[in-house]
């Protein structure tokens, strides 16, 4: 690959992410994440990477190893077959594969740029315990683009945009297009412009009799987590050139079919994740380290797929629909309708109003005290330390940094926390974390009951602690506080969360205020399922508690209604129909008559919560898209 071609940089920066790749791998390997002894012998420098690019790496090399141990599997019973992985990098398959003994009858290439292709083919010979799984090369002839060449294993250096030289290489190789043949590209032809990869994809389906397809790319790139992968891959000098013309599930299925494959399935990964691994394999990942990203999670999940595909293969292979250990649904979300929604204008030079993990809380008319949550402050990307301050006046909102009157009391820059308002001057902060494995306990924040409207960074808050701050029952984090009343009196009622040491609460306690006492009140009925991240708000005096995210970290699509009854509490569940769309970290507020839960995550990949409105009279359960006007 000369210097001066024309798309040598950005070359270059593909096979950057390869290296990335191999890198991230090894990281979740060295967490118990995969079972890898020999991505460290490829991968080179190690790095430690955060649990949810572990979880990432985890699924995509759980899907490619699924299904090519299936392809190997429905096979097995023919003389020879062929696995053609494109844009290898410094991928381990053949080496574990091979160690795994599954190999018997089968011939691996690998294809890469030539400079990785040469980097890797050094990394094998130096490596004793790669070179040996590979046997004697000696008798094996190289060709002009083979770099490394064993009795089982062959590794090229072709560009894969040019089919014509990739076909040679390929056929030099040895690459019989009359043996069943797998080819595999992971996170690889989206780089490629669409009229390349197309008639790649083409290719392989013209000239090989018996072949499958094993694809795992991007997919959604309009909705908002999409709008920030694009960007993220743009900087990278990577653009994901497959996502403009094929955008979904659909779309690639139809790639395929048109390309001449006469099977195709495909899932997003959130599917395959349910559907495709065992629970007691989804306990052991959800077990291996501290985790709490789990919006982050579902929204990667849902925004890459798996897609596999085949031709004359008899019977047909279909990895992903024999192995479903649940029903596969692709029932599309029913919005009815939108909503328009104007973005208020907000006269301000404040930064940090941009923030998740936080709580916003109505602290008197036209006041909105936000504190705590993750965002950017001084230019840095950390837990907020500051509070904030967006106050209506003259028909806009202003915002302004909220001086602390103690500064020397610390905030502990939590996330995932409740706030209560009591009185117009005083409000209860409950709970939340610093990390996965630090939970908060409770403090009192105290205002003026005067606000300076003219000017929101004229305003002042004192942090108290509450004695003793630590109970057992507050360290939690993802739990709701909501004020019910009961024989007249208020209480705030803590309803789940999760905690350091268990991921799922279903316990609540009522607490009496204003003096936060601990008061014991019978409550009857069918309990929920623990929940965390669910929305919870008062009504008629109880609490209406809808959503959340469950034991298995499925989001959970019931509605429960604590009312008051003669001696305590009771609980009721609220029957919708059509049954609500199971949804998590959403907001809640009841108006008219009718619950209304705005926005949040789904597992839905197809499209993004809107605004789902349940009438509590009659059950009926609507959705609505948003609509933002600015």
């Amino acid at each position: 690959m000369g210097r001066g071609r024309p798309g040598a940089p950005r070359d270059a920066a593909v096979q950057g992410t390869g290296g990335s790749s191999a890198i991230s791998k090894c990281s979740a390997a060295e967490r118990g994440y995969i079972e890898d002894r020999f991505l460290p012998l490829l991968a080179g420098r190690r790095r430690r990477r955060a649990p949810l690019v572990h979880r990432g790496y985890y699924i995509r090399a759980r899907a490619v190893d699924h299904c090519v141990q299936d392809f190997l599997l429905k096979t097995q019973s023919y003389p020879r077959t062929q696995i053609l992985s494109l844009g290898a990098g410094f991928d381990s398959l053949y080496f574990r594969l091979k160690d795994m003994g599954l190999l018997h009858h089968t011939v691996m290439y690998e294809v890469d740029f030539p400079n990785v292709a040469c980097q890797k083919a050094t990394l094998i010979k130096t490596a004793k315990e790669l070179s040996a799984l590979v046997g004697d090369t000696e008798g094996e002839q190289l060709g002009v683009t083979t770099t490394f060449s064993g009795e089982d294993y062959k590794l090229l250096g072709v560009d894969l945009s040019e089919l014509s030289k990739l076909s040679t290489a390929l056929k030099e190789a040895g690459l019989d297009n009359e043996v069943p043949t797998l080819f595999i590209a992971e996170v690889v032809l989206t780089y490629m412009e669409n009229s390349r990869s197309d008639a790649l994809i083409q290719w392989a389906a013209e000239h090989f009799s018996q072949a499958c397809f094993l694809l795992y790319e991007q997919m959604h790139p309009e909705d908002p987590f999409g709008r920030v992968m694009q960007q993220h891959f743009s900087q990278l000098n990577s653009a994901l050139h497959s996502l403009s013309q094929y955008p979904d599930c659909e779309a690639q299925q139809r790639r395929f079919f048109e390309k001449g494959w006469t099977e195709c399935s495909v899932m997003d990964m959130n599917e395959f994740f349910t559907c495709c691994t065992p629970e007691n394999e989804q306990q052991r990942v959800q077990a291996l380290e501290p985790f709490d990203e789990y919006e982050e999670w579902h929204l990667k999940c849902s925004h890459y797929f798996v897609l596999t595909a085949s031709k004359g293969m008899e019977p047909s292979w279909t990895p992903l629909l024999s192995s479903m250990t649940v029903p596969h649904h692709h029932d599309p979300v029913r919005m009815v309708g939108s909503i328009n929604a104007l973005v208020c204008e907000v006269h301000s030079e404040t930064s940090g109003l941009r923030r998740y993990g936080h709580h916003s809380a109505l602290i008197k008319p036209n006041v909105i005290l936000t504190t705590g949550g993750f965002g950017e402050e001084n230019g840095q990307h950390c837990r907020m330390r500051n509070f904030h301050v967006l106050i209506k006046h003259a028909g806009y909102w202003k915002a302004g940094c909220v001086k602390k009157e103690n500064p020397d009391k610390r905030w502990d820059e939590r996330l995932y926390h409740t706030v209560s308002c009591l009185s117009s001057s005083l409000a209860l902060v409950v709970g939340g974390r610093t990390s996965p494995c630090a939970a908060l306990g409770m403090l009192w924040l105290k205002f003026p009951k005067t606000c300076n409207d003219l000017d929101p960074n004229d305003n002042t808050v004192e942090l108290v602690s509450l004695q003793p701050a630590a109970e057992p029952f507050a360290l939690r984090w993802r739990h709701s506080t909501t004020e019910v009343i009961f024989k007249g009196e208020k209480y705030l009622f803590m309803y789940g969360g999760r905690s350091a040491a268990q991921p799922v609460l279903g316990d609540w306690y009522f607490l009496h205020t204003p003096e936060i006492s601990c008061t014991v009140i019978p409550v009857e009925g069918p309990v929920p399922e623990g929940r965390h991240s669910h929305s919870a708000c008062s009504w008629k005096g109880g609490v209406l508690i809808a959503g959340g995210l469950g034991a298995a970290e499925q989001p959970l699509g019931s509605v429960f209604f604590l009312r008051e009854a003669e001696h305590g509490f009771q609980w009721q569940t609220v029957e919708t129909h059509p049954p609500l769309i199971p949804r998590y970290s959403h907001t809640a507020h009841v108006h008219d008559g009718k619950l209304l839960l705005v926005g949040g995550v789904w597992l839905h990949s197809f499209s993004v919560p809107g605004i789902t409105v349940i009438d509590l009279i009659t059950g009926l359960c609507l959705d609505y898209a948003i609509n933002v006007a600015v």
